[in-house]
């Protein structure tokens, strides 16, 4: 018996490809999609709360954004919380705590009274912070044994605001609200592995482990292996993948909400910071370190071949690698981070890193937080020999499309299902219920 033909099949479970499952089933006339997941369940990736922050990323206290990056991102923040108004559990979903940037001596202080100024007609709930205010909403960042810290500090604040996500639970309030809707057929293959997809007579054939599955249009949002499909097809051979492991490190609770620190401009990676873990009662979570690992996925050692696979060691790779080692702030940064991954050594090292954050921080305060972290693909664009930041996208034009998503991956899931909502559509010439998403979403 010959499998059907679905009109789209989505290709990784996490809370992108849920997101978008969710987007079809909801708002087109789209009657037949089928997701592929190679795990038991969804979001059992990067999508899953211990391998992430947990942020909602808004543009506000990320001091990497410019203003024009920033508002596109608070768009796509609000998305999200918009959907989960829908939600009879919400509160297991998305949380609300104080959240802040916070800066340390007097070139962070000034950059931040900057920034404040030029972002808070965007950001309108945004508050700058002096000493005395701090102290108001987390005393541990400027107090130690009831005196203030030495330091110039003030921070840039949104105290009421959503700005926490169980991203797992969040992927699968997607699949559930998805299934409520009866116009759509849809097919949930879970411990399904994909080994390749091959195109003939206009009809994607998905090989996996026991089946092919057949679809007239395929979305793949798998993190890493997205890029891996994409090159067995021929597509984003331009491309490598450099993946960028992150560690976090535990505290007995000393934060009420989100603290975060200035990103250096000159390194590619997420600054320190430090948050209410929504998975676990009474802790605060640091981190994350950035860690280069010759994997995929962070703790599966199988994913080895395939992330060589991925790498495509050209002269292009090898000289972003060179042009990365050559600005002494990223080198010292990276095998800082080689030396982070030192049992013993470790917490000596990160809690320096901290005390930026809590300065009467100490070393048995500290503990390692083993089984947390994910994985960043960040890709490498060859021809031009740079390091790509932000989210990647590979579409044939053809009817597929390829997702690479480091952050802020997550928190832009609805908008970027918007993106390949709106493509498949037009593709397949289906029908948006444009009210519908406007009143839900977009309000």
């Amino acid at each position: 018996m010959t499998e059907k033909i679905h009109q789209v099949a989505i290709i990784g479970g996490g809370v992108c490809g849920t997101a978008l499952l969710y987007l079809l089933a909801e708002y087109t006339d789209i009657d037949d999609v089928i997701l592929i997941e190679k795990y038991d369940g969804m979001a059992k990736v990067n999508s899953h709360g211990r391998n992430n922050s947990q942020t909602l990323h808004c543009g506000d206290i990320e001091t990497n954004y410019s203003l024009e990056k920033a508002t596109k991102v608070k768009a796509a923040a609000e998305m999200v919380v918009n959907y989960t108004a829908t939600l009879d559990n919400r509160d297991e979903v998305i949380f609300k705590y104080p959240k802040m940037v916070l800066g340390v001596g007097e070139d962070e202080c000034q950059k931040l009274r900057t920034r404040f100024e030029s972002f808070r007609g965007t950001f309108t709930s945004m508050q700058l912070l002096e000493k005395e205010q701090i102290a108001e909403i987390e005393p541990n960042v400027v107090l130690v044994d009831g005196n203030f810290r030495p330091e110039p500090c003030v921070a840039l604040a949104i105290l009421d605001e959503y700005c926490a996500v169980d991203f797992k639970q969040l992927a699968e309030s997607f699949v559930t609200q998805a299934k409520k809707n009866s116009n759509t057929d849809l097919s949930i293959a879970l411990n399904t592995h994909v080994e390749e997809i091959v195109e003939q007579d206009g009809i994607f054939q998905i090989y996996t482990q026991d089946r092919i599955i057949r679809a007239k249009t395929v979305v793949v949002s798998a993190g890493g292996h997205s890029l891996l499909l994409a090159q067995q097809m021929g597509y984003g051979l331009e491309f490598s993948c450099l993946p960028v492991a992150g560690s976090f490190y535990f505290t007995p609770k000393i934060l009420n909400g989100k603290v975060y620190t200035v990103q250096n401009d000159k390194l590619p990676f997420a600054a320190v910071h430090g948050d209410p873990d929504v998975l676990i009662e009474g802790k605060t979570r640091f981190g994350p370190t950035a860690l280069l690992i010759p994997f995929l996925e962070r703790y599966n050692t199988k994913t080895f071949s395939e992330f060589l696979r991925v790498l495509r060691l050209d002269r292009g790779v090898v000289k972003v690698f060179w042009d990365l080692f050559k600005v002494s702030d990223i080198r010292n940064y990276i095998f800082k981070n080689f030396l982070f991954e030192i049992p013993g050594f470790r917490r000596w090292l990160f809690l320096k890193d901290v005390q930026k954050i809590v300065p009467s921080l100490v070393l048995k305060d500290i503990t390692f937080a083993k089984g947390f972290g994910g994985v960043r693909p960040q890709l490498i664009d060859k021809k031009n020999a740079e390091l790509l930041m932000g989210e990647a996208k590979i579409n044939s034009e053809k009817g597929i499309i390829f997702n690479m998503t480091p952050s802020p991956g997550a928190s832009s899931c609805l908008e970027n299902g918007e993106i390949d909502m709106r493509l498949i559509v037009e593709y397949l010439g289906a029908n948006i219920d444009e009210r519908k998403l406007q009143q839900t979403l977009h309000h």
